[in-house]
């Protein structure tokens, strides 16, 4: 009976943690992004035939995070974006203590590759 509540704990905190993660990145990119139109809104639109890519200080979290403490709200709604890759990173690591709790090594196993394919990826852009 402990098993189950605590099993059920572990589910209502996943998907707590679910819905706080895609409702605080939600908030994030609107309001930066409601910021973004009431400052840049009137500028005129770019030639988009032509590619530019973006500064480094949208590309790298060192960039992000310089740019927040400036207030520039393309960082900002860039928080929000990572906030949005995260939340669901988050959920396989919580899966990952939940499964290993259970002592469950099989899905042990699925979800630490998934992690790891998932940190490759994100990290090395595709060792895996």
């Amino acid at each position: 009976m402990e098993i189950i509540q605590q099993n059920k704990k572990m589910q209502q905190l996943i998907g707590t943690t679910l819905r706080v993660g895609v409702m605080a990145a939600c908030c994030i990119a609107i309001l930066s992004g409601s910021y973004y139109l009431i400052r840049h809104g009137a500028e005129p639109v770019p030639d988009y035939m032509k590619f530019h890519g973006e500064p480094v200080s949208l590309t790298t979290l060192s960039g992000i995070f310089s740019g927040l403490l400036h207030f520039q709200a393309r960082n900002w709604i860039q928080l929000g974006v990572l906030v949005l890759m995260l939340t669901p990173i988050t959920r396989i690591i919580l899966s990952l203590i939940d499964f290993a709790h259970e002592k469950d090594w099989l899905y042990v196993t699925i979800t630490a590759i998934v992690f790891l394919v998932i940190l490759s990826n994100s990290i090395g852009g595709g060792i895996l």
